[in-house]
């Protein structure tokens, strides 16, 4: 599943919501037992693989408030083989996003999902439902579909490229004149973290140019454990994040 993409406004000093989010991070990595990491979908889509059953992934993400919300934690959770949960929170505004995936065809490289992403209640956002499939081979990832945001329709579109289990270079794109295509990497550092930095360049007329940065922690709660263990491609199943 991709990250929150809510567009905002508002500025102001986040240096001590920052801070706090990081010590609220290192807090529940060190009481929570570590497994393997997750690849969180692409910089700015939402992908068709799942968070592996059991899998609480949590993350801090870090970009420029014209992308969405400047500072966010992450949590995002396996239930089943078939069904994922995702909350998000925002710190500029002070905001709750939830978002959740359900897998229709989950077995690769085919793959099918549905669900919905950006719901806030504490906004008053509608949630933004999505249909969204994926051909996933040992390095090529290629996703398509459609989501809804708002009273239009738009098309969402990545690729992504796994070199080996640590590197992958991505690009995705999400039509509308608000949106973007992005180009970055993710690096698995340990089989327990990884970082995703990405350029976003805006797909309005003067292609503005935005940073962004997402730090991911996974923990194995529960499942099989086998679901985690190195499989010649990735740490595991790509999620996202997407």
């Amino acid at each position: 599943m991709a990250k929150s993409g809510k567009k905002i406004g508002g500025f102001g000093d986040e240096r001590i919501n920052l801070a706090a989010a990081i010590i609220l991070l290192m807090m529940s990595i060190a009481n929570i037992p570590s497994a393997m990491a997750t690849t969180k979908g692409l910089s700015q889509i939402v992908t068709p693989d799942l968070q592996p059953e059991g899998n609480l992934s949590l993350s801090l993400q870090i970009q420029d408030k014209r992308i969405a919300n400047p500072y966010e934690l992450q949590a995002e959770l396996g239930l089943t083989k078939w069904a994922e949960v995702a909350v998000f929170r925002g710190f500029q505004p002070d905001d709750w996003i939830f978002a959740t995936e359900i897998g229709l065809l989950t077995k690769e490289p085919y793959l099918l999902s549905v669900g919905f992403v950006n719901w806030s209640p504490h906004l008053n956002v509608d949630p933004q439902p999505f249909i969204e499939a994926g051909y996933c081979t040992e390095h090529h990832k290629v996703f398509g579909g459609a989501i809804h945001s708002g009273y239009k329709n738009e098309a969402i579109l990545g690729y992504a490229y796994d070199f080996n289990e640590r590197w992958r270079v991505q690009v995705d794109w999400l039509s509308g004149s608000e949106n973007s295509s992005t180009i970055g990497f993710t690096c698995n550092v340990t089989r327990d973290f990884q970082f995703n930095p990405a350029l976003y360049v805006s797909n309005g007329p003067k292609h503005d140019l935005f940073g962004y940065i997402v730090f991911t922690y996974t923990f194995h709660l529960w499942g099989d454990k086998k679901e985690t263990e190195p499989s010649g491609k990735r740490p595991e199943p790509v999620a996202g994040a997407k």
